[in-house]
């Protein structure tokens, strides 16, 4: 099946169904450690230093197992790619919620991180053999939210689980549930094999240049990924990655810390911040899609309007240290500024879907991911650090760490408006009849 018309959208909803229920384990295994980290770094000891250590370990492996299972999913099926992911989330839990220290835990979550590096490059990689081109925005924007419901409910469940039973008590809560969505996929996991448009004319020409001249050429992975588009899009992923997990880790504390909001309304507040993603996420992931299908170029529906939410988010996240605000306006500030770049996270790969070859995609999305991931790896580290030099200022700390976002934010969206140019791209990395059609033009 190569052409939107072999689109089936009962199966390929259902996929979308189950992995928006694996995105929801993927976030909350991310975000429980920042929903426990204040009666866990009592217990276990950890000074803020060593829980941004800890936190950010979760990304020291994250990018080469990204990468490696990435560029097993151009060769093997996702569905058992995904099923063996699935199993290992479930697995890792049962240590961690016996851990006694930091090391142990550090170790724990490294193998955890490791684990789920490839979620989303294989889920994104998995969506698109079920649907074409100009349909990927929204199921790939609907997994995510998958994450958004998975955060909501640990703002709302994991302060009362470990008021009623402890911090641990998440842990096993969270291997039983990855086990169960094992045994669901198992039973109605399949495997989409629908390619894009582009890749079909790939397909095409290779046939016609094998009846001509002989096999067609590929271009080397080297060429794409060096491409500027590409790279922008790396920058973007890395900005977004960045901004998510400083916030996902260490809201909960500059909350109950900072703020001074008790454990339980913390978790609320958390939730509001989280909920807020939803809408800004589906709603512009919608907007791009419907502007795209009224004939807009993807240069102005995914790349601008990318960049100006990024710019937007920028701006916001400097507002808690330029103006006196009130601990809810704070809140409801970030809630906004974090969610704008999520919409990357949708409009991103279905980029690099356009201007990527068929033969290329997993790979490439890997690639991006596991780029991206260090943007994650770093950021809590970094707030670590800057929360221990401050101090007892906690919240002016936690307002100048979010505030590096900015820089990240802006940047990449100013980069993109000037060198992120997908129809350019897609001639130069497409087939060999692209690139001899744009030659003669």
């Amino acid at each position: 099946m190569t052409a939107s018309s072999d689109f089936q959208p009962r199966p390929a909803w259902t996929m979308t169904v189950l992995l928006t229920g694996l995105a929801l384990i993927n976030f909350l295994d991310k975000v429980v450690i920042g929903m426990i980290a204040v009666p866990m770094t009592a217990e276990l000891h950890l000074s803020p230093a060593e829980f941004g250590l800890i936190a950010g370990g979760f990304f020291w492996l994250f990018s080469v197992s990204t990468i490696a299972v990435g560029l097993l999913s151009n060769r093997f099926q996702t569905r058992w790619l995904l099923l063996a992911m699935g199993l290992a989330w479930a697995v890792v839990q049962a240590p961690q919620a016996m851990t006694t220290g930091a090391l142990s835990l550090l170790v724990c979550r490294v193998l955890l991180g490791a684990a789920e590096g490839p979620f989303l490059p294989v889920t994104v990689h998995a969506l698109y053999k079920w649907f074409p081109d100009r349909k990927r925005n929204l199921p790939v924007a609907i997994v995510s939210q998958g994450a958004g419901v998975g955060l909501l409910l640990a703002g709302l469940l994991i302060p009362h689980i470990t008021r009623e039973w402890g911090w641990r008590m998440n842990f096993v809560l969270l291997g039983a549930v990855g086990a169960l969505w094992c045994v669901l996929w198992l039973a109605f996991g399949r495997e989409g094999n629908l390619a894009s448009t582009h890749g079909h004319a790939q397909a095409l020409h290779g046939l016609n240049a094998g009846m001509l001249d002989g096999p067609a050429a590929r271009q080397p992975l080297r060429k794409t990924l060096t491409d500027p588009s590409v790279l922008c899009l790396f920058l973007i992923g890395f900005a977004a990655y960045w901004s998510l997990s400083q916030l996902l880790t260490w809201l909960p504390t500059y909350l109950e810390k900072g703020l001074g909001y008790p454990g339980v309304i913390a978790g609320r507040w958390f939730a509001v911040v989280v909920v807020t993603a939803t809408p800004v996420n589906v709603g512009l992931s919608w907007l791009s899609q419907t502007m795209l299908e009224r004939g807009a170029t993807t240069r102005v529906a995914r790349v601008k309007l990318v960049s100006m939410a990024f710019i937007v988010s920028g701006m916001i996240y400097l507002l808690p240290l330029l103006l006196t605000l009130s601990p809810s306006q704070k809140v409801l500030l970030l809630a906004l500024g974090a969610a704008l770049p999520t919409v990357s996270f949708a409009v991103a790969p279905a980029l690099l879907a356009e201007v990527v070859p068929d033969y290329q995609r997993g790979g490439v999305l890997a690639i991006h991911t596991a780029i991206a991931s260090l943007g994650a790896a770093f950021s809590p580290v970094l707030m670590g650090a800057i929360v221990q030099a401050r101090g007892a200022q906690m919240a002016s700390a936690c307002e100048a760490g979010f505030a590096t976002c900015t820089v990240l934010v802006i940047t990449a969206a100013l980069l993109a408006l000037r060198w992120l140019h997908p129809e350019r791209s897609r001639r130069v990395l497409g087939s060999p009849a692209a690139q001899a059609q744009s030659s003669t033009a």
